[in-house]
C-alpha cells in the first residue's frame, strides 16, 4: 500500500523534481548501489585524476585502471552472480527451494531461530549461497590482478616501469634490469591470484555438492554468508557491522542477485593489496602516492556519503528544519515510505496530499542529495590534486636534500 501511493504521487510531481526524486528513490533500493556506487567512483577518481595527469602514460593508466575496475566492481556481480552461479550451483537444489538463494544468509539464520523448517531448509540453501559467493571472488581477485596488468600494459606500450618517469618528475632512461623486475613480479601476482581462484571454485563445489551433509562445511557456509551473526552472537552492533560491511553474500532485489556492501568491502580490500603492491614494484614515489591516496578513497567508495549524509542530518536538526522527516534519533523515513506520510500529513494539516508529498521529497532530496553532490566534487578532486601536489613536494624535497649531500 505503501509503496503504490508512493509511486501514484510521484506523477504529481512537478518535471524539474522528478529526476532527483527518482535516482534517491533508486538509490535506496539494493540493486542501487551499484548505480550510484559508479557515479561517485566515475566522479571521484577517474575524471579527477584524468585531470591531474602528468603525461599521456599516467593519463592511459588512469583510464584503464578506473574504467576496468568500475565495470568490473559494479555491473559484473550482477552478470556473474544471477546468470551464471546461481544457475550453475541451483541445480543441486530441489526446485521449491531454488527461489530461497536471492535471500541473504543473515536473514535465513534469523528466520531459522523461530522456524525449524527453514532451520532445516537452510542446510540446503546456505552451502549453495555461500558456493555462489565463493564463484564470485572472481571479481575482487581481477581486481586485485588489474593493477599488475596496468604494469605490464604501461611497459608494453610506454616502455616505462619507473614511475619517476610516468609522472613526470623525471626523464631518464629506463633501467632494463627495473623492467624486468616489474614484468616478473606481475605475471607472478596475476598467476597468484588465479591459484587462489582456482581453490574458490574448488571449495566451491564441495560446498555445494555435499555441504548438506556435512556439519563442518554447513558451518563454513555460514560464515561465509553471515560472519558477524557467527563471530558476534552476543554484540548486535558488532554483528550488524560485520555482516554489513565484510559479508561475501550477494544482495536481494526482487528476487534476484545483486552487488552488497560487503562485496563491495571485499573489492577494495583485496584490489588495494593489488594496487599497494604494484605501486611497489615502480619505485617508493608510486608506493608513497599510494599511501595517501588510497586510504582515503576506500574510505568513500565503502561507505558513499554516509559519513556526510549524518553530520549533515544533524545540522539540519539543529537548524530546525526538515522537521517532517528527520526524527529525534535522525532516522529519515525511506522514498518509498513518502507517499503514507503525505497522507497523513494532509489529513493533519487539512492540505492535499499531492502538495505535502511534493514538500516531503523536496527534503528528501535535500537530506540525501546534497551530501552526495558535496562528496563527489570535494572528495574527487581534493584527493586527486592533493596526491599530485605531495608526490611532486617530496620529490623536490628529496632532491633538494641529497644535492646539500
Amino acid at each position: 500500500m505503501t509503496i503504490n501511493t508512493t509511486k501514484i504521487l510521484m506523477n504529481t510531481l512537478p518535471k524539474y523534481l522528478k529526476p532527483a526524486a527518482k535516482f534517491i528513490n533508486h538509490q535506496e533500493q539494493a540493486a542501487g548501489l551499484s548505480t550510484s556506487r559508479f557515479i561517485q567512483d566515475f566522479t571521484v577518481c577517474m575524471v579527477p585524476k584524468a585531470t591531474f595527469s602528468r603525461s599521456i602514460a599516467d593519463l592511459s593508466e588512469n583510464i584503464f585502471l578506473e574504467g576496468a575496475e568500475e565495470s568490473l566492481i559494479y555491473f559484473t556481480p550482477a552478470i556473474l552472480g544471477q546468470k551464471v552461479a546461481r544457475k550453475v550451483f541451483s541445480k543441486v537444489l530441489p526446485e521449491g527451494l531454488k527461489k530461497e538463494v536471492a535471500t541473504t544468509g543473515v536473514e535465513l539464520l534469523d528466520k531459522a531461530k523461530t522456524d525449524i523448517k527453514i532451520k532445516e531448509n537452510n542446510k540446503q540453501i546456505l552451502p549453495v549461497k555461500a558456493a555462489i559467493a565463493l564463484a564470485a571472488m572472481a571479481i575482487p581477485l581481477t581486481e586485485f590482478s588489474l593493477n599488475y596488468i596496468k604494469n605490464l600494459l604501461t611497459l608494453k606500450l610506454f616502455k616505462k616501469s619507473d614511475f619517476k618517469n610516468i609522472a613526470s618528475l623525471e626523464n631518464n632512461k629506463e633501467n632494463i634490469a627495473q623492467q624486468e623486475k616489474v614484468k616478473k613480479s606481475a605475471k607472478k601476482h596475476i598467476g597468484f591470484a588465479a591459484s587462489i581462484y582456482a581453490g574458490c571454485l574448488g571449495l566451491a563445489a564441495l560446498l555445494a555438492t555435499k555441504g548438506r551433509n556435512s556439519k563442518i562445511l554447513r558451518q563454513i557456509s555460514e560464515f561465509i554468508v553471515a560472519p558477524g551473526t557467527k563471530l558476534f552472537k552476543n554484540s548486535p552492533k558488532a554483528k550488524n557491522f560485520v555482516n554489513k560491511y565484510l559479508c561475501m553474500d550477494f544482495n536481494n532485489q526482487d528476487g534476484k542477485l545483486v552487488l552488497s556492501k560487503g562485496q563491495l568491502t571485499t573489492c577494495v580490500l583485496i584490489g588495494g593489496c593489488g594496487y599497494f603492491g604494484a605501486s611497489a614494484d615502480r619505485g617508493k614515489e608510486n608506493l608513497k602516492e599510494t599511501a595517501t591516496r588510497f586510504p582515503l578513497v576506500a574510505l568513500y567508495v565503502i561507505t558513499g556519503s554516509e559519513f556526510v549524509e549524518k553530520g549533515f542530518k544533524k545540522l539540519l536538526n539543529k537548524l530546525g528544519k526538515c522537521k517532517d522527516l528527520i526524527g529525534k534519533d535522525l532516522n529519515v523515513p525511506k522514498f518509498e515510505e513518502l507517499g503514507e506520510l503525505a497522507e497523513k500529513l494532509s489529513k493533519a494539516k487539512n492540505t492535499s496530499a499531492e502538495k505535502e508529498f511534493k514538500s516531503l521529497v523536496k527534503q528528501k532530496v535535500l537530506i540525501s542529495g546534497l551530501p552526495y553532490v558535496f562528496s563527489i566534487g570535494i572528495m574527487g578532486f581534493f584527493v586527486a590534486g592533493m596526491t599530485t601536489y605531495f608526490t611532486k613536494r617530496r620529490y623536490k624535497n628529496a632532491q633538494n636534500k641529497n644535492s646539500v649531500l
